[in-house]
């Protein structure tokens, strides 16, 4: 079995179908892709896969445990970590507050532990900084960790919200649009970070992306999304020459 498996997955907004019996197979440190044009539906299926949403029928199974119904911070406890389309950050907290924060979900001291003060908290408290330095570190902002968020460039902000997933421990980290309002040299920095997380932690990756360029030399297996149905899936260079991508998305201009 996947270690992320979504069986016919399918919701409904009111009258409204956005996600058609939709089908997902992640394997341990497979880069999976998910694109379709603007109101595809795509982030759609992130908020029900993370328990935003509950879908209407399907199952979603984590590790081969059932996660339909369960809410969006037990599942990020099971191993589902996820970024957001829109940054969602805390404005007054540092770079290292936002990372440590995430970390805190797997404190083992207690509520004893954390009023006296006892030495299991002061080991796990130096334990979170480390990791969180070490993890700002692995995404190239451990220079920004005593930096005031509202202080911070587009870019750097990205960078700290996938080291703030990244500090729950994910088997599988979501990126919803990762290089989303980056330039060029930027889209190119953000590649190769994945690829560092990649490397260094050896997770499986879902992303959502627009950038063609981006999905194609970064994924393993692209997914196409229209109207909340997938019309094709398969590896980047099948997914560039199907005719239905090119029909549907892509054009031709773009996958050439």
């Amino acid at each position: 079995m996947p270690l992320l498996h979504v069986k016919n997955m399918t919701h409904y907004f009111g009258g409204l179908r956005a996600v058609h019996n939709y089908n997902l197979g992640i394997e341990p440190g497979q880069i999976m892709g998910l694109i379709g044009p603007n109101g595809a539906g795509k982030t759609t299926i992130f908020n029900l896969i993370t328990g935003i949403y509950s879908p209407t029928e399907g199952n979603i199974l984590l590790d081969g445990n059932n996660i339909i119904g369960l809410q969006p911070y037990q599942i990020a406890a099971m191993g589902l970590g996820r970024t957001f389309q829109n940054l969602q950050l805390w404005r007054h907290m540092t770079v290292l507050e936002h990372v440590k924060m995430a970390r805190y979900s797997k404190i083992t001291y207690g509520l004893i532990g954390a009023f006296f003060g006892t030495p299991k908290r002061h080991r796990e408290e130096a334990e979170i900084e480390e990791r969180a330095y070490s993890l700002l570190e692995l995404v190239g902002v451990q220079h920004l960790a005593g930096q005031i968020v509202t202080n911070l460039p587009y870019g750097a902000l990205r960078r700290v919200e996938m080291a703030r997933a990244l500090a729950t421990e994910p088997k599988v980290l979501f990126l919803d649009e990762p290089t989303a309002g980056m330039n060029p040299e930027e889209l190119i920095q953000m590649m190769q970070i994945i690829r560092g997380v990649h490397k260094e932690l050896g997770l499986a990756i879902f992303l959502i992306e627009h950038r063609m360029k981006f999905v194609m030399e970064l994924c393993h297996y692209v997914q196409t999304l229209v109207f909340g149905k997938v019309i094709a899936e398969g590896t980047p260079d099948e997914i560039q020459n199907n005719p239905k991508v090119i029909e549907a998305y892509l054009g031709k201009e773009t996958v050439t």
